[in-house]
């Protein structure tokens, strides 16, 4: 088999098990055995780069930054549709196109479709290539998103998805479909942002918006976004099945992923039912939907029914009730958080949402406050979607009689009255206190909590509590509360204390990686706590390691970075961890007993980057050093090779650039055999 045969075998098998593993969410290979076949066809494509081409999945990183977006012209109208808003709506919407057909009476049936709440894109297919992408723009004319899209992993690069499949590779095909971000998503992506000092978006549209419409796809690389697909647009040279039922199927078998949540409805009356039953779902579901579309199946006689205006008389749009009201700001309360920050919070005339009773919004930080320009006194607009806060959309200028009041950032802590500090580049305004009695509660709050030490028995209640009654006056104070001063509290009884002391006792083997997480640096949650573990060893280690050297771990950005050298150096913030410590918390990393090495590995250079099958990073790392290897953070050309597990980063991409040898922990096995 010639390279360019065998690279073209490789790139059906990893697109058809990406499309089995992200799509179908049923993969039929291990790992590890994906693993192989990606890093083979990535290593034949090196070897012959004239064969590389825009479809192959290894292209899927993104390409380089486009300067603007180019226009365009899909082959037939993207349209909106007509809304119904009830079931009344929707039967007067069935006798109106009752008269455009052949008979007023006949039976119809119907698809009814989730209303996906993302970003219309049109993916348009030559001999089964993905070519070209577009956003649908003002329906006739869009925006060449081509790049951006193919960093999408549900967006098929070649159809059919699957190499065995007999059906016909159109000669050319256009769909349409929406990304979205899946809300499991959403909340980790922008805590991420946060974290990062990015922009955080307000709801799962804008972020989706936002991220297909990057300039750099590398960044849109980096976003968890996915696709549902349910329409044909234009195609040649194939027969594309009548029915709009078929049309999901076929799509399917292609390859692009379809919502499971699409019904068939034999009748009118099934399709009202249906719209009450989505009514009820529609906030347990892991996308965001604002209303059901409903389609006659048979597609040519819709088509027949021509349009009213633009919008196509063969189909309507069931709008779900808006979760989103009118009410009044009233004030805008200060909350201290446990890293000091000031945030506005909405104090609003209450009103009924989706169901539930709102009183209190987001309002982010008083940088939006101003652009939006939200005056105490306004009449506000609210929005609430599933579990997520409920926020302010923007005020109702309309309606304003003078009386309005503009909302000033505050100048001092609500709580200490200590003045309040803002950081050049940052929008975030603190209290720099960190007596402060309601940053400590906060931090108490997260420090016992379940993603921090998980300390049984302890929930944020009682540490609150005990904040409050001055029993704990540093986070280290928690593990020398004395049994008597608790059983003096109110609600505390023996079995209540016992099991308080154990949960504490116990928490003492916590990882130093849950302990850094609990200690509550600025942009230091778990995962960024993790990897300053695995690099570092120990809290002393990091604690003596200066910016540059916390800069080169990857994942860690001179933000963070200025945060964490910033914290060891307060002397306040040593004599604390001198306290744990002599409360017997773990500050190093247990290394695994490895035996006695062979000196295999001696004078050989590793880096260690994603998740390994078996081994932690600090095993693995302890491994190569027994056996006489040296691991360090960074790749460079000094490195001899890189030990890449799942998910690995951008070390992978340094490493490749380099010409540094990749190895699997299976290849690093085989030379210490």
């Amino acid at each position: 088999m010639t390279p360019q045969e065998r690279i073209a075998h490789l790139r059906d098998e990893v697109n058809f098990h990406l499309y089995r593993y992200h799509v179908l969410d049923s993969p039929v290979i291990s790992d590890a055995e994906y693993d192989a076949l990606y890093h083979e066809l990535l290593a034949l494509e090196q070897a012959n780069p004239t064969l590389i081409t825009p479809d192959s999945p290894t292209q899927r990183a993104g390409a380089e930054p486009l300067g603007a977006f180019a226009k365009v012209t899909h082959p037939a109208p993207i349209l909106s549709l007509a809304n119904a808003f009830n079931a009344d709506d929707l039967f007067a919407w069935r006798q109106r196109i009752g008269r455009y057909l052949p008979d007023p009476t006949m039976e119809l049936d119907y698809v009814a479709e989730p209303k996906l709440d993302g970003l219309t894109v049109v993916l348009t297919y030559e001999n089964g290539r993905f070519t070209q992408g577009a956003t649908r723009g003002n329906g006739e004319v869009g925006e060449d998103i081509t790049q951006n899209l193919r960093t999408i992993t549900a967006v098929p690069q070649r159809i059919p998805v699957d190499p065995k499949s007999e059906l016909p590779v159109p000669p050319y095909l256009v769909v349409r479909g929406e990304v979205f971000f899946p809300l499991d998503k959403f909340e980790q992506f922008n805590e991420r942002q946060r974290v990062e000092e990015k922009q955080v978006y307000m709801n799962p549209r804008n972020a989706a918006s936002g991220s297909l419409r990057q300039l750099d796809p590398k960044i849109t690389a980096g976003r968890p976004l996915t696709l549902f697909c349910y329409d044909l647009v234009a195609w040649e040279g194939v027969d594309v099945p009548d029915k709009q039922w078929d049309r999901l199927d076929y799509l399917r078998q292609l390859g692009f992923p379809v919502s499971s949540d699409s019904q068939y409805c034999d009748t009118i009356e099934a399709v009202a039912v249906l719209y009450e039953g989505w009514k009820e779902k529609r906030n347990q579901i892991n996308y965001e939907v604002d209303g059901v579309v409903v389609k006659i199946n048979d597609r040519p006689m819709a088509d027949r029914l021509g349009f009213v205006g633009k919008d196509p008389r063969g189909a309507v749009a069931m709008k779900f009730p808006a979760q989103e009201k009118t009410t009044k700001l009233l004030d805008v309360a200060v909350n201290v958080g446990r890293t000091g920050i000031l945030a506005p919070a909405a104090v609003l005339e209450p009103v009924e949402i989706g169901g539930v009773v709102v009183r209190n919004a987001t309002l982010h930080n008083y940088d939006e406050i101003a652009r939006k320009d939200i005056r105490i006194g306004d009449m506000v607009i609210v929005k609430r979607a599933g579990d997520v806060i409920p926020y302010i959309v923007g005020p109702v200028a309309e309606r304003r009689d003078g009386s309005e009041r503009v909302v000033e950032p505050p100048t001092h802590c609500p709580i200490c009255g200590e003045p309040a500090l803002r950081v050049p580049g940052e929008v975030a305004i603190y209290c720099d206190n960190p007596s402060c009695p309601e940053q400590l509660v906060r931090r108490v709050e997260y420090f016992v909590s379940r993603g921090a030490m998980d300390i049984d028995g302890f929930g944020s209640k009682t540490g609150a509590l005990l904040a409050e009654v001055g029993l704990v006056k540093d986070l280290a104070d928690i593990y020398y509360l004395n049994r008597d001063e608790l059983l003096a509290l109110e609600g505390f009884k023996d079995k209540k204390v016992d099991n308080l002391l154990s949960g504490l006792e116990t928490s003492k083997n916590q990882s130093p990686g849950r302990f850094l997480t609990a200690l509550g640096i600025r942009f230091v949650g778990s995962v960024v706590a993790g990897l300053l573990i695995n690099e570092f060893g120990s809290i002393d280690a990091l604690a003596e390691a200066d910016q540059a050297r916390l800069e080169e771990v990857e994942g860690i950005g001179p933000g963070t970075a200025v945060s964490v050298t910033t914290w060891f150096a307060d002397e306040r913030h040593r004599a604390l961890l001198e306290k744990f410590r002599a409360a017997g918390l773990q500050f190093a990393a247990e290394k695994p007993a490895v035996g006695t090495g062979s000196g295999k590995l001696e004078g050989l250079t590793f880096v260690i980057t994603g998740t390994l099958p078996t081994l932690s990073r600090d095993e693995a790392k302890a491994l190569i050093e027994a056996h006489g290897g040296k691991v360090t953070g960074s790749v460079s050309k000094n490195t001899h090779f890189l030990l890449a597990g799942e998910k690995a980063g951008s070390k992978l991409s340094k490493a490749e650039s380099l010409g540094v040898a990749i190895i699997d922990e299976a290849r690093l096995n085989e030379m210490l055999a």
